[in-house]
């Protein structure tokens, strides 16, 4: 019987090019599909730079303790293929995609297709709508890939709403370097009389968003700083308060995701559900939804496995896939963080994919690490070398050891850590990295 991966690999060969953003391709097969986007419950298109997948985590959470059933598209998976495509099975519950259902949808796509050039995301997108579009749910989160105007996932024409989270560079390779261009991308999710709540922005990315909702005529433009905002309670530490535009959310939960940029993310969600009027979201099932939130490999603390017993006894270890400028920003503050509560050497292991901006990603981390250890991304032709990444770390003002192997990057940091205090080591720098080692760990993400 064929596998699921024996039929991605398959899928992978389509096209030369791993990304080529287009929409023809996937609307010419969505066509022959019978148009499975046209038949999805209520599409909450979330696009953005950094923190999509929290802000998707926190709706789904939300949306599930209200008892709905919801259908939920991610990417990049960690360990497994089947992570990205999230079925609603009934109320209040849903399962990743079972292999008999991948292997099923994704045969049809590829027999639909029938051998025509599309790009692995495109004719994988294709399949999550068909798998969605037979299962009978209440809402659909999709997470755009890469971008937004030419993201396979913006096919869907009439979203109920759309939703774009903090905009920084990232995909020099493909978006270019220009915040303001970036944005505009991001912001062709925006659909004519449709809702758009906006996440914090920089000047010139908030410019390019508003800009194109005037062109397209978003129905409104829910902005933060103007129309929401999150604060921590004065009174209670474990507490915060959101407020939209017509009230305030008081006495919610802290989310469940580490860091003090979860905060934003968390304002940002409950902004969004604020809109989803129709489904009766209430203060009960915010809190759930913030308080239960899973998000694999996103500041994930590892205590024990295989992974732990390389580092020396006492050291605290974490993982996060943090790949550009502003998610080192976003690093920062939870340096800080860690800092205030619990001060501790920090030593880094990173690697990353050739598409990044590396010396923008390090620069904001320079002032807070004490090593760096550089690595290449296991597996990936497109990884930057430990070589390549220890050059652009010292153009921030880090000094980094090239590390031959993993193996050789674990040994190195455990070596920085074990002449002093117990320290805090973080690996980072690519999901892609971060997939390998949760793989390796023996680690089955659900």
């Amino acid at each position: 019987m064929t596998t699921s991966n024996e039929l991605l690999e398959r899928l992978q060969r389509l096209h030369p090019k791993k990304i080529d953003l287009s929409m023809e391709r996937i609307q010419r097969l969505l066509d022959h599909l019978g148009n499975p986007e046209q038949n999805l419950p209520a599409v909450i298109h979330v696009a953005g730079t950094n923190g999509k997948g929290s802000v998707t985590q926190y709706i789904r959470g939300a949306l599930e303790a209200t008892g709905k059933r919801v259908h939920t598209y991610t990417s990049p998976h960690l360990v497994r293929f089947h992570e990205r495509i999230r079925i609603g099975r009934r109320a209040s519950f849903s399962s990743l995609i079972t292999e008999e259902e991948l292997v099923e949808t994704l045969g049809e796509v590829e027999k639909v297709n029938d051998g025509k050039p599309i790009t692995f995301f495109e004719i994988t997108t294709a399949a999550a709508f068909l798998a969605f579009s037979r299962a009978p749910a209440n809402a659909t989160i999709l997470e755009v890939g890469l971008g937004g105007r030419l993201d396979a996932t913006n096919v869907v024409e009439r979203p109920r709403l759309t939703v774009i989270t903090p905009v920084s560079i990232d995909h020099v390779a493909f978006l270019g370097s220009d915040l303001a261009g970036i944005a505009a991308e991001k912001a062709g999710i925006l659909k004519t009389d449709v809702v758009a709540v906006i996440g914090p922005q920089e000047p010139a990315a908030l410019a390019a968003i508003e800009k194109r909702a005037a062109e397209v005529g978003v129905k409104q433009l829910v902005l933060h700083g103007r129309d929401w905002s999150v604060k921590r309670s004065d009174l209670e530490e474990d507490k915060i308060h959101v407020k939209v535009p017509t009230l305030t959310y008081e006495r919610l939960p802290l989310p469940a995701l580490p860091g003090p940029h979860q905060l934003l993310n968390a304002g940002l969600a409950v902004a969004a559900i604020d809109q989803l009027g129709e489904f009766m979201i209430g203060h009960h099932a915010i809190s759930e939804g913030l308080r239960d939130a899973k998000w694999p490999g996103r500041l994930q603390r590892i205590d024990d496995g295989k992974l732990a017993k390389n580092f020396n006894q006492g050291t605290e270890l974490w993982i996060d896939g943090a790949h550009n400028p502003g998610a080192a920003a976003a690093l920062v503050e939870q340096f800080q963080a860690w800092k205030a509560k619990s001060p501790k050497p920090l030593v880094l292991i990173v690697g990353m994919i050739n598409t990044k901006d590396a010396t923008g990603f390090f620069k904001p981390l320079a002032p807070h690490i004490q090593a760096l250890v550089t690595v290449d991304v296991p597996g990936q032709e497109a990884s930057t070398t430990a070589k390549e990444l220890a050059a652009a770390a010292a153009k921030a003002g880090i000094r980094a050891k090239a590390a031959k192997s993993l193996a050789d990057a674990y040994e190195q940091a455990a070596s920085a850590t074990d002449r002093g205090p117990p320290a805090r080591v973080l690996i980072t720098g690519s999901l892609y990295l971060i997939g390998h080692i949760l793989e390796a760990d023996g680690r089955t993400l659900e």
